[in-house]
């Protein structure tokens, strides 16, 4: 019977527009849970994600693996570079530090008055029109212009990257097709190609933007090389867009659902910051990730085999009731509620201080420029996507 929740979880179109009451099913009735197929292993309770998420006896396969996966295959992973989010240390040790020099909170607080601007911008439009579809206005067209300020994209070729870099998203979907990874694999060859002449660009005449940073990152004589640099960028465009959208799309949404609570952030601006902490908890943009058993290790009670795949379900954890109480309850006021939604350990999210400004940002922006939300579509679909989640359109009029 899990099996078959597992498996509807992440194919079927009704479960990904609420997959929370399926997710509660698994926690409470098997928490722990081996497919009766494969090799592979789902977990749904805080604790256990997040010792998975941390325990150094697992992380990211080698090239040459064989893999478990949804189906009864195992994959051998291929011998092809990969950026950090899926290197192992001690390359990731040494590439992440690398990149932290240059992705600095003070770079990204600096950000603020640019990201404000664009807001406004965006929400004037809105104010024009008396509304219109949040995620085509607003929450996809900002992340995508924040990161490309940051990174140093120039706005002329922003709307040309921005599909292509969604393409490669795409590929951390478990149900991705073999169609997915084909558009995938064409778009990276377009990618890489554009990084690569940006970054003789910048080499050439250095700028205030993160690709320069990146480029004179160095720890003594360590510097990050020509290739690193480029997947470096493909992983923090494609991460500092397509999850921000889902975050913007999924906090709007929420809020409309919660009338009690939008009053209540209307009432007290204070309160922004713990909503926006609040949907990451509630309506993560992002609920799926995943580890490679090193060797067997145990995890609530379960003897877990080396060369295994565990899922960990991160929508799920974060409404475990034994570490939140009253957790399928949105309330802003929350303090301190634990969350895996930048995941834990070695991994944990470079972007998060970048999403959390960007939340907000868009939240006071519209609070402070419109007195209602009403929502123009009952049931606005959902993208067909578990890992990244989010809505495909949000029609709302504004006023």
């Amino acid at each position: 019977m899990s099996d078959e929740l597992i498996i509807r979880l992440v194919t079927d179109p009704r479960v990904i527009a609420d997959p929370y009451p399926l997710l509660a099913e698994l926690r409470e009735t098997s928490p722990v849970h081996k497919l009766s197929f494969a090799d592979y292993w789902v977990l749904t309770r805080y604790d256990d994600c997040r010792m998975a998420l941390r325990d150094p006896r697992m992380g990211n396969a080698e090239p040459g693996d064989e893999v478990p996966t949804l189906t009864a295959e195992r994959v051998r992973t291929p011998q092809e570079e990969r950026t950090f989010l899926f290197l192992n240390p001690p390359d990731h040790t040494r590439l992440r530090s690398l990149v932290s020099r240059a992705f600095t909170p003070r770079r990204v607080e600096g950000l603020r008055s640019a990201v404000e601007e664009m807001t406004a911008e965006l929400l004037d439009s809105l104010a024009a029109s008396g509304g219109g579809d949040l995620i085509e206005e607003l929450a996809f067209p900002l992340p995508a212009n924040v990161i490309s300020e940051l990174v140093g994209v120039p706005r002329a070729d922003r709307d040309w990257l921005r599909p292509l870099v969604s393409d490669l998203a795409g590929t951390l979907e478990p149900n991705r097709s073999q169609a997915d990874l084909d558009r995938a694999e064409t778009s990276a060859v377009k990618v890489d190609g554009y990084f690569n002449d940006l970054i003789d660009q910048r080499r050439a005449e250095p700028s205030d933007d993160l690709l320069s940073a990146l480029i004179a990152a160095s720890d003594g004589e360590d510097r990050l090389t020509q290739r690193e640099i480029g997947l470096t960028l493909s992983l923090i465009y494609a991460a500092g867009f397509e999850t921000t959208t889902n975050l913007i799309g999924n906090m709007v949404h929420t809020l409309m659902h919660h009338p009690d609570q939008l009053a209540r952030l209307r009432a007290a601006r204070s309160l922004v910051p713990g909503a926006v902490d609040e949907v990451l908890r509630y309506q993560p943009p992002v609920q799926v990730d995943a580890r490679y058993t090193f060797e067997e290790v145990e995890i609530g009670g379960h003897s877990i085999a080396k060369g295994s795949m565990v899922m960990t379900l991160l929508a799920a954890a974060n409404r475990d009731p034994s570490v939140i109480d009253d957790p399928d309850r949105f309330d802003i006021t929350r303090q301190d509620a634990p969350l895996l939604s930048f995941g834990s350990g070695i991994h944990y999210c470079l972007g998060t201080s970048l999403a959390r400004l960007e939340g907000q940002v868009v939240l006071a922006g519209l609070l402070d420029r419109f007195g209602t939300w009403t929502p123009l579509e009952d049931d606005p679909p959902w993208k067909d996507r578990l890992t990244l989640r989010g809505l495909a359109r949000l029609p709302v009029a504004l006023s």
